[in-house]
């Protein structure tokens, strides 16, 4: 990590250096109290990057450093780390004191997201005010280009970089992402500096001027003509200057509030694939992205807005599901901080108010802070999310978190009523939020609808995931409001140029008082389409969610929906069956002897419980969606009967979808979803030798591999008497083959073709049975008899054979006059 360059060497950070091989945590964050408090800030600016880096670990993962991601509650040093780290802890305190000096530190640009350090590298300016008037540009003979932060920034940088720099940690180290100690650092930082009530607590340090510097002003805004076009003065003027001696203190502190969030939102959401970027890149959504081209930058000439950008950007994105779920606490406490908004400061922020003097900066940043900071590029990390989120039950954090942003009506802080949750209605007041955020609701729903297709919804998580979505759109008032926001991005462009006043007159410039209504619709409408070209482009081709395509889609869903609830309901059947046949004795194994029913690897999903939760998620699912497409119930009921019964004439005797190939036969993609979905299999059989095939759960392993060494050592002894027995067409023969001749293997459905035979299996001799827990029990139960008729062991030997003999001459006398017609 670079810092400032220095004329000597520092004593007190090599001290510190030997001390963190030596002594324990504790003491190390005693003697770091200690320090802070008692050295000036000249001697301390030196360890900031030192102890950041030990903290948080390198921004390469070459170091962990205190490994904030593993350490949870149950670990001696949670607390220690919790007390040292917090918002008013000692290593806030470092940096508030540096702070104060106006000390800057340098970060390489390579460390920035892909996103970002591509635009710079082809010298473009993010829109981000954060990364403004922070570049140092490389010396003779350097080829990096760093940022000058100051040290919160610094702080904070690494602080949010902890969360997605990958680092090898032990395979053994596990635990809840939602308790770690940097989860709970995190919530504890948005509570201190985004409070829900009250103000950010000051600074404990100041200048010479009498408040800590604030970030660098803001460059100058550059107007764009066209809809997506969102202003760029974000906050107030004043809030985006450096403050004045005189200021309100809450207007000197409030930059500390809004570099945070940009630094969480920048680091953990301005992530993208190479496919999401090259569209960002097209003409309309180049000066729509990026509004500053540094002309000036030596050593590079000036590259328009996305040349060359293309063939750079190639970040390999991959959230994890701890990213996932930090990013989800984010957007449920900045829901709360924005609902925090005084009723005065929001009756104030209507279209027809021009003055905010009696608003604090606080309380103005409530007001833009989800549709100004959050909005876009949530909306590009979800997408991203959901076009390569593997198809299995850890999407449902993904899930839930675009669940949250979706309701904002659930962070309101009040107490909500009795009223049961599905039918509590969405309040009239959050239309406008729906409708700025348009895209959350279709698009996203849209790009779900194609991953549900191809999950296994036979599966309990993934039926309680398209319950969920289906529970929280079939919110009453909810489909209405989205369909209002459609209606609004689809206003022709002709009549909402008519339907426009020319330049907003109002009454004492020559309006009327009469086109209010009018310019409140045109601001909508203007609203939504500004809402949806920003997020897709001016040439976007916008699908609504109530057409006939999408109602196409929902149908098909449906009818998936309906077959994996006949396949949860009859595996659920099957199972019940199965378990009601078994008995005690099951425990030994003398149930069914076939080596697929024995499987012991099946799923936990696969239960009779979680089944008949599948059913259940899926029945609400199924009622939901028809409450919010308006699906007429007969229609649906008979889809659901005629899918049932054609599943229930053909299902036992249906191999999935597939060609025959070279080898054998090859699924096809609908033997694939049949598979996935339940609905068909193959019914796999063993082919190989039955004495070589796996031990069972039921058998002794020990005595299956004595008992085969016996039988191979008998069978290649007396294996040509044993054929001739078998060959003799009388009695004897037909005894002999009862006995030793091994039944052939059933082809059955299996779509692994049989190897081909050089002719008819020897008759051999086979012990295995002997091996199985429920011969022994049955050999020990007869002896055990035996003994209480007095009879002695060879007695009993004697007539175990003798029934044996008999059992097996019966049989072959009864197979031989079924067989003669």
């Amino acid at each position: 990590m670079a810092a400032p360059t220095l004329q000597q060497p520092s004593f007190l950070l090599v001290n510190l250096k030997s001390d963190s091989t030596t002594k324990p945590l504790l003491q190390r964050c005693q003697d770091l109290v200690k320090i802070i408090d008692e050295y000036p800030a000249k001697e301390l600016h030196l360890i900031l990057p030192w102890l950041v880096e030990s903290v948080f670990g390198s921004l390469d993962g070459c170091t962990a450093g205190w490994n904030l991601r593993l350490l949870h509650a149950r670990s001696n040093e949670y607390n220690i780390v919790l007390e040292f780290l917090n918002p008013s802890g000692p290593l806030m305190k470092l940096v508030y004191k540096l702070q104060a000096e106006e000390y800057k530190y340098e970060i390489p640009v390579s460390y920035l997201p892909g996103p970002v350090k591509v635009c710079i590298q082809q010298g473009i300016l993010p829109e981000c005010p954060l990364f403004h008037n922070k570049l140092q540009f490389p010396l003779s003979g350097q080829l990096t280009l760093n940022l000058a932060l100051n040290p919160f920034e610094f702080f904070m940088f690494h602080f949010a970089s902890c969360l997605i720099t990958p680092k090898s940690y032990p395979q053994s180290a596990h635990g809840s992402s939602t308790d770690s100690a940097y989860f709970v650092l995190v919530d504890a930082y948005l509570k201190y500096f985004l409070p829900c009530e009250g103000s950010v607590p000051p600074s404990p340090f100041s200048d010479s001027r009498g408040s800590v510097t604030a970030p660098s002003p803001r460059s100058s805004s550059v107007s764009f003509a066209g809809y997506g076009v969102h202003s760029p003065s974000l906050l107030k003027h004043h809030i985006f200057h450096q403050p004045s001696v005189n200021a309100d203190p809450a207007a000197q502190e409030i930059w500390r509030s809004e570099t945070l969030l940009q630094m969480f939102v920048e680091i953990w959401l301005h992530h993208y694939s190479l496919e999401m970027y090259q569209k960002l890149q097209s003409p309309q959504l180049a000066l729509l992205q990026y509004r500053l081209s540094m002309s000036s930058m030596p050593s590079q000439p000036f590259a328009p807005p996305g040349s060359g950008t293309l063939h750079t950007y190639q970040e390999p994105f991959s959230p994890t599901e701890e990213h996932v779920l930090v990013v989800r606490l984010l957007v449920k406490h900045l829901h709360a901080f924005s609902n925090s908004l005084k009723p005065e400061t929001l009756s104030s922020s209507s279209p027809s108010a021009h003055s905010h003097a009696h608003t604090s900066p606080l309380e103005e940043f409530k007001r833009v802070v989800v549709q100004r900071f959050v909005q876009q590029k949530l909306y590009l990390f979800l997408q991203h999310c959901f076009s390569h989120w593997p198809l299995d039950a850890s999407f449902r954090a993904v899930l839930e978190t675009w669940l949250s942003y979706i309701q904002p009506w659930r962070y309101t802080g009040q107490k909500t009523s009795a009223q049961p949750e599905q039918n509590r209605t969405v309040p009239d007041k959050w239309e406008p939020f729906v409708q700025e955020n348009l895209l959350m609701y279709t698009k996203l729903f849209q790009v779900l609808l194609n991953r549900a297709v191809r999950t296994d919804l036979v599966n309990a998580k993934n039926a309680l995931m398209v319950f969920r979505v289906a529970k929280v759109f079939s919110q009453p008032n909810l489909d209405e409001m989205i369909q209002k926001g459609e209606q609004l991005f689809l206003e022709p462009e002709h009549v909402l140029q008519h339907r426009q006043p020319r330049g907003y007159l109002t009454p004492g410039q020559g309006g009327s008082f009469l086109s209010s209504r009018q310019r409140a619709a045109t601001d909508l409408v203007f609203r939504v389409k500004s809402h949806v070209y920003a997020l897709e482009g001016q040439d976007c081709q916008y699908k609504q969610m109530f057409g006939c395509e999408l109602r196409g889609a929902v149908m098909k869903l449906i009818q998936i929906i309906a077959q994996a609830r006949q396949t949860a309901k009859r595996i659920s059947d099957h199972s019940g069956e199965a378990a009601a046949s078994s008995s005690f004795l099951s425990w030994f194994g003398m149930g069914t002897p076939d080596l697929n029913s024995t499987f012991s690897g099946a799923e936990p999903e696969e239960s009779g419980e979680c089944l008949k939760k599948t059913h259940e998620f899926l029945d609400r699912a199924l009622e939901n969606l028809c409450q919010i497409f308006k699906l007429n119930q007969g229609q649906l009921a008979q889809l659901i009967s005629n899918l049932g019964s054609s599943q229930d004439v053909g299902h036992c005797m249906q191999l999935p979808d597939c060609i025959q190939g070279e080898n054998g036969l090859i699924l096809t993609d609908l033997g694939r979803k049949q598979i996935i979905s339940g609905l068909r299999r193959f019914d796999i059989q063993y082919q190989g030798d039955p004495e070589l095939q796996p031990i069972r759960s039921y058998e002794n392993a020990l005595l299956v591999r004595l008992f085969y060494k016996i039988s191979s050592l008998l069978n290649e002894r007396f294996g040509g008497h044993m054929n001739a027995v078998c060959s003799r067409p009388d009695l004897l023969g037909r005894l002999g083959r009862h006995y030793l001749a091994a039944d052939p293997n059933s082809c059955g459905r299996s779509p692994v073709p049989r190897p081909p035979s050089g002719g008819n299996r020897r008759p051999r001799l086979s012990l295995r049975p002997l091996a199985s827990y429920r011969t022994l029990l049955l050999l020990l139960l007869a002896y055990a008899t035996g003994s209480a008729l007095a009879l002695g062991p060879a007695s009993c030997t004697l007539l175990l054979l003798v029934g044996g003999l008999l059992y097996g001459l019966l049989v072959t006398l009864l197979w031989n006059k079924l067989k003669t017609p």
